[in-house]
């Protein structure tokens, strides 16, 4: 790059390295303005901490690292989440989570549990949504769990944190209205594992198992003696595991099991309640 490098021609020069889109978010982070100035003003000249920086971008985007590792961030329910590679990138499909319990709960449910917390945009989005909901997020992972906590200090929640492997640092009296979680559910040797930002992102937040279910079988497994009667527990899984997973969920004793469909209608989210009768036998 040049010593008087615009904003236009910077983005030009990485055409054909990098998608335009990610170019653009990059750009706009790198000299601190919105994606709209970029547009409206591509003869502004870069300075050269600001060229430097987006140089550097470019050629890690162009390696494969995730663009919201390299910004550090990642917009969940509209609001930014800080991320980095000990957490997996909050992702779109995961919203319907939120969507789902929404309806479940047109009141705030006492007690909320977010399983495999990682960046905190679950447990944090609900604690936003219900203030007066006491959330707990866990996470095996204490590096993990700090992200979540800076999640939950910078945009205002309330959110206790733990480091727990699912339910085993947890109080066993202790109760859930709700249990959420997107844990990890892709089968280990899954050529996708090896594929664009997956490649970066923790292995840990991402394979269960030869099939991929290990830990939703463990999570259902323990979820009902930690739901509180009428609770619900709701998890996100794989694009074909719909049927497995709510087999699973019955089998840990859930009622009134189903799953949710994603825009695309691809099921995503599966979910079943602790009936009352199922609590009292």
């Amino acid at each position: 790059m040049t010593s008087a490098e615009t904003v236009g021609a910077a983005l030009a020069a990485c055409r054909g390295r990098i998608e335009r889109t990610d170019a653009r978010i990059l750009m706009a982070e790198a000299i601190g303005r919105p994606s709209s100035f970029l547009v409206a003003h591509p003869e502004t000249v870069l300075t050269a901490e600001q060229q430097a920086r987006f140089a550097q971008w470019v050629t890690r985007r162009a390696a494969g690292e995730p663009v919201a590792y390299l910004i550090g961030t990642r917009e969940f329910y509209g609001r930014p989440f800080a991320v980095s590679p000990a957490v997996l990138i909050p992702r779109p499909e995961t919203e319907g989570i939120i969507d789902i319990a929404r309806e479940a709960f047109p009141t705030a449910p006492s007690h909320v549990l977010d399983l495999g917390t990682g960046s905190g945009a679950l447990a944090v989005t609900l604690a936003l949504l219900w203030p007066e909901a006491a959330v707990v997020a866990v996470d095996r992972s204490a590096a993990a769990l700090a992200v979540a906590a800076a999640n939950a200090r910078q945009l205002g929640a309330r959110v206790d944190v733990l480091e727990s492997d699912w339910f085993s640092a947890l109080p066993a009296a202790r109760r859930f209205d709700l249990i959420v979680s997107n844990p990890p559910y892709v089968a280990e040797g899954d050529p996708h594992l090896g594929e664009g930002d997956v490649r970066f992102e923790p292995p840990g937040a991402l394979a269960a198992g030869a099939d991929g279910l290990d830990d939703i079988r463990r999570i259902a497994a323990d979820a009902a003696p930690r739901l509180a009667s009428g609770g619900c527990l709701l998890v996100e899984h794989g694009y074909d595991q719909g049927a497995a997973v709510r087999q699973i969920l019955a089998l840990g004793g859930l009622a009134r099991v189903r799953s949710w469909t994603d825009l695309a209608g691809i099921e995503r989210i599966t979910g079943g309640w602790l009936d009352a009768a199922v609590d009292e036998a």
